[in-house]
């Protein structure tokens, strides 16, 4: 029995309302049981090694204890597509976030912000702070150009290389 059968196999006894299944095959032993509807289900899987007929993920663990939800069915879907970018926008540099973070645009709230639009900026000059477990992380130009856009709100969550500024080196 290969992974994805496994996981067929778990979700039809899910859905079939049965409050217990074992199943001894092979080397194999799993035992399912559920709990009442409306509550969480826990799956146990006991497996012994069987050379060749379980995946090389699925031999390492004795036991593996997955929740299932009955009601939850999975779904995929697929990230919209990324809008063309204007021909106008391709000259210019991305600034990027170095860290996962918050992002802020001023050193502190009664303080003007680092820099706006129109404003120009060096290698150096900060132009931001990423605030990671609670520590706050000033963030320094690596171009030199003139800020054309801003575009992450202020005390905004940011993720590792996301784009921070657009920046016109010219």
């Amino acid at each position: 029995m290969n992974y994805s059968e496994l996981q067929d196999f778990i979700k039809a006894v899910a859905k079939s309302g049965a409050t217990e299944v074992k199943i001894e095959s092979e080397g194999l032993n799993i035992t399912i049981k559920t709990a009442p509807k409306g509550k969480t289900t826990e799956t146990i899987v006991q497996q012994i090694p069987v050379a060749a007929q379980i995946p090389q993920a699925m031999q390492a663990p004795q036991t593996m204890v997955t929740q299932v939800a009955p009601q939850a069915p999975l779904t995929v879907s697929e990230a919209p597509a990324a809008p063309a970018k204007d021909n106008d926008e391709s000259k210019y540099i991305t600034i990027k976030a170095p860290m996962v973070g918050t992002f802020y645009r001023k050193p502190s709230p009664d303080k003007p912000v680092f820099v706006n639009v129109g404003d120009t900026v060096a290698p150096g000059k900060v132009i931001c702070i990423l605030e990671a477990m609670k520590l706050f992380n000033e963030i320094e130009s690596e171009v030199s150009g003139t800020i054309v856009k801003v575009l992450v709100d202020d005390a905004s969550p940011v993720e590792y290389d996301q784009p921070l500024y657009l920046v016109d080196p010219s």
